[in-house]
């Protein structure tokens, strides 16, 4: 299941292994079109990949750190280190291509 992170806990979670966060906010269409994307993605590459979402208006420390300016926003963590960021929407196909370069 996607977790949800909040300002407080985001560097914990995404500390270590590879980690994907969708930066999102519910008025932002190609953010509830990433949604079921992202859902989708955690259910077949969950045990790989730890899948994150942060709502941007309820937790705006982190986005700002990231100098995140448009969303959707993905960010890739190697062991909480930032390997990539992905912005606009992405394909399930696509997300897969990435993340196997932080994976295999």
């Amino acid at each position: 299941m996607v977790k949800n992170l909040t300002d407080k806990d985001f560097v914990k979670e995404t500390s270590t292994g590879v980690t994907l966060t969708d930066f999102w906010a519910t008025w932002c269409p190609p953010c509830r079109m990433q949604g079921p994307i992202i859902e989708q993605l955690d259910k077949e590459i969950g045990d790989k990949v730890k899948i994150t979402k942060m709502d941007v208006d309820a937790n705006q420390k982190t986005p700002i750190a990231f100098g995140i300016m448009s969303i959707p926003t993905l960010i890739i963590k190697k062991d909480g280190q930032v390997v990539d960021k992905l912005v606009g929407l992405h394909s399930k196909d696509q997300l897969k291509t990435v993340l196997a370069q932080y994976t295999n």
